[in-house]
């Protein structure tokens, strides 16, 4: 989930959760005390009671000033009866009210003796210029937390008289709804922010920490640290983006450490490749110093050895520098168009008195158009060819060496082989031949002559024409190297 929308679910919840959960409390917490309503006698489904008692005092006693109105009515004196109060009283005493008759100026009944003498000075007047038979407003004394409503009359011997209902007004459930609804607010607040802090914490800070503790691993060098894909929005990005990170840390740090072995092996081989002839160098010295070659023929061997063993080692240098030059992109390439017919009939015409010379028979067909031509260097071309070739002489072990070079059309590239009937390749050895310094004679013979980066020279310089190499090789019979070169090709 990404950010934003994780800030927007944040602040709808912070606004709409406590809210919900405020009125569901309400109306539990209303419904639970409502039931104290039945202290007045009074079931209110709005719940003003709780919030009003001057309501409650309202509901309570317009039923009693309607019965006494009536009362009055149909009897004018029937008031007067001592037991018909009595009788008004019995029926709100336990509802937190009594009644009160006053006459003139003094009680004539009290539903509540103790509690009317003292709010008995407090009650408002007789109101002869508004005697009406209806309630009248109600009269609320703080002091006492007391409402009282009143209604005037006559005596039947013509004195003046009140009639009183007197209600306690009980601000219990007010204040205890006001307390229940603290704390459940308290306890909203609290779980909200648990449940929003729980919630952002599974969804932020813990995936924070494993991505921290990822690259913890990563700065100790462990690459195998893996980070599941299975978050979404910023947080996914960043896992996969450090799986990205550790993935190319992972082929970087492989390949170094490739490189690295590879370098050992490559100090290892050339000590090997150049101790070799040092070795056969320094023993023909040796040979002509103690007068061991105390012929002429001897010497003149001896002399020819020491040559070719330099020229060995002359050849693993150059090896080495093109190669270096060639992998580090250090050579410039000269390219030019080339007529491929051309071109391969020049070289075939050098290779072939060398390959003459070494009673090895050259076969060559050239089956493409004769206007066809190719970009490409021909000096590192012929080095391609030269290297192919010569790796072919070393390993032909017929008495009569062939090696036949074919140049095939393939529509928009040309192909050429290179096949010789030499021992072949074991199919085990093949795919790893155009390595670096792979020789397939494990112990490094020298007399074959070589570095093993003969090959490796070869595919370099092809795939920096834009062509590929491979290579097909049956053992005892022979092996062919095909390499494809595109062709050059006129833009109208």
């Amino acid at each position: 989930m990404k950010f934003k929308t994780r800030l927007i679910i944040t602040f709808l919840t912070i606004i709409l959760l406590p809210l919900v959960l405020a009125c569901t409390a309400f109306l539990c917490i209303g419904a639970y005390l409502s039931r104290g309503q039945e202290e007045y006698g009074i079931r209110n489904e709005d719940y003003n009671l709780m919030i009003d008692p001057t309501y409650a005092s309202q509901l309570l006693t317009d039923e009693i000033f309607t019965k006494v109105a009536d009362i009055l009515e149909k009897q004018p004196f029937g008031i007067e009866d001592l037991g018909v109060l009595s009788e008004i009283n019995s029926g709100i005493s336990g509802k937190a009210s009594y009644i009160l008759v006053r006459k003139q100026d003094k009680i004539y009944y009290a539903g509540n003796e103790m509690a009317a003498d003292q709010i008995f000075d407090k009650l408002p007047d007789f109101d002869e210029e508004d005697l009406v038979q209806q309630p009248k407003e109600g009269f609320y004394y703080d002091d006492m937390k007391k409402l009282v409503r009143k209604m005037d009359f006559w005596f039947e011997d013509g004195s003046e008289g009140s009639f009183f209902i007197i209600t306690r007004a009980n601000s219990i459930l007010s204040r205890k709804l006001f307390v229940d609804m603290a704390i459940a607010i308290m306890v909203i607040l609290i779980f909200t922010s648990m449940f929003l802090t729980n919630w952002i914490s599974r969804g932020v800070f813990i995936p924070i920490n494993h991505l921290n503790i990822a690259m913890q691993n990563i700065a100790e060098g462990n690459l195998e640290y893996m980070l599941p894909d299975k978050e979404d929005g910023e947080i996914g990005e960043l896992y996969r983006n450090y799986e990205d990170m550790r993935l190319r840390l992972k082929e970087s740090t492989d390949e170094k450490i490739f490189a690295e072995k590879q370098n050992k092996e490559l100090v290892s081989n050339i000590s090997h490749d150049l101790k070799t002839p040092i070795t056969a160098i320094k023993g023909y010295v040796e040979g002509i110093m103690d007068g061991v070659a105390d012929t002429p023929e001897k010497m003149d061997k001896y002399i020819k050895t020491i040559y070719n063993k330099a020229n060995d080692m002359d050849r693993l240098i150059n090896e080495l520098t093109v190669y270096s030059g060639i992998d580090s992109n250090r050579i410039p390439y000269h390219f030019h168009r080339i007529n491929v017919s051309e071109y391969f009939g020049d070289c075939i015409e050098e290779v072939g008195l060398d390959l003459e010379s070494k009673n090895i028979e050259l076969n060559y067909s050239n089956l493409v158009p004769p206007d066809t031509m190719v970009i490409a260097d021909p000096e590192q071309l012929k080095r391609v060819i030269n290297n192919i070739i010569g790796n072919s002489i070393k390993y032909l072990d017929k008495p009569k060496g062939e090696i036949d070079i074919r140049i095939l059309d393939e529509v928009d590239a040309i192909r050429v082989e290179i096949e010789d009937n030499g021992k072949g390749i074991a199919a085990k050895d093949l795919p790893k031949i155009f390595e670096r310094f792979y020789r397939t004679d494990a112990s490094r013979n020298s007399s074959q002559g070589g570095s093993g980066i003969g090959l490796s020279i070869v595919k370099k310089i092809v795939e920096d024409h834009g062509g590929y190499i491979w290579a097909t090789s049956k053992e005892e019979e022979g092996t062919c190297m095909h390499f494809v070169l595109r062709k050059y090709q006129e833009i109208l």
